[in-house]
């Protein structure tokens, strides 16, 4: 396993270079970039301004993993989820002109007070995943679904919106949510998903509410030997904080 950051809160205002000098220092080995903040990396970047950035990861020793986008397929007006689909397109281009290998969707809720049954929302996410997945597949990316939202994040809805998708290039971010965690447990939730799981994002290690220790020893079983990627909370002092959570990592992967 490896050891990479999400820049989601920590690393929300670094540009590129900051961010490179950071993870460098704290021996982060990879990112995952998340839309809208200062780093600027979106769909609307020229194609000499994706190269530019290309270069910067480049030779860095900090591997442009992923692109962490707000795409999601939830919504119950088909107008909002095929545009939702279009925008996951001009992603999965960025990813490819960046070198990324994934990037990351979501879905973000169930729509039962609305009237639409949970088991026709699952589906739909799974239908736009596998369109979404069989488009990035010409482009060699991946589409890593989060386990997010209100009732989709919940182990058994994710597993019927990946057996919905049921596609090669559709897998798993497993997301460290409380709801994975079952008399103190996260094996069956894990259990569910991990035929799928091709990402991690990992919170505050010393947090005794989610068992950790299990989750890292269930993710060797697997023989899992990606990312992990710290989605935490930012710092005045980053630089500390990325230290001891590197810390804290290396007592659990080692």
């Amino acid at each position: 396993m490896k050891l990479g950051l999400v820049t989601y809160n920590m690393a929300r205002d670094w540009d590129v270079p900051t961010l490179i000098a950071h993870c460098r220092a704290t021996r982060f080995e990879a990112v995952e970039l998340r839309t809208t903040h200062a780093h600027g990396v979106e769909p609307s970047l020229s194609a000499a301004e994706r190269q530019a950035i290309r270069r910067q990861f480049a030779g860095s020793g900090v591997r442009l993993l992923s692109l962490g986008t707000a795409c999601e397929y939830d919504s119950p007006d088909p107008e909002i989820a095929r545009r939702q689909i279009a925008e996951t397109r001009e992603f999965v281009r960025l990813g490819h002109d960046l070198g990324c290998l994934g990037v990351k969707v979501r879905p973000n809720g169930l729509h039962e007070k609305e009237g639409v049954p949970k088991a026709q929302t699952l589906a739909q996410i799974g239908r736009a995943l596998a369109e979404c997945g069989e488009f990035a597949r010409e482009y060699g990316i991946e589409i890593w679904v989060e386990a997010h939202g209100s009732g989709t994040q919940l182990p058994q809805n994710m597993r019927a919106i990946m057996d919905a998708a049921d596609h090669p290039n559709v897998f798993v971010c497993w997301n460290s949510n409380a709801t994975d965690v079952v008399d103190g447990s996260i094996r069956p939730s894990f259990e569910l998903l991990k035929r799928w799981i091709r990402s991690v994002h990992i919170t505050e290690l010393y947090n005794e509410a989610y068992p950790w220790r299990e989750l890292f020893t269930l993710l060797r079983e697997l023989g899992y030997d990606r990312y992990t990627l710290a989605e935490i909370p930012g710092s005045s002092d980053p630089e500390r904080v990325l230290r001891y959570y590197q810390a804290l990592w290396r007592e659990l992967a080692g």
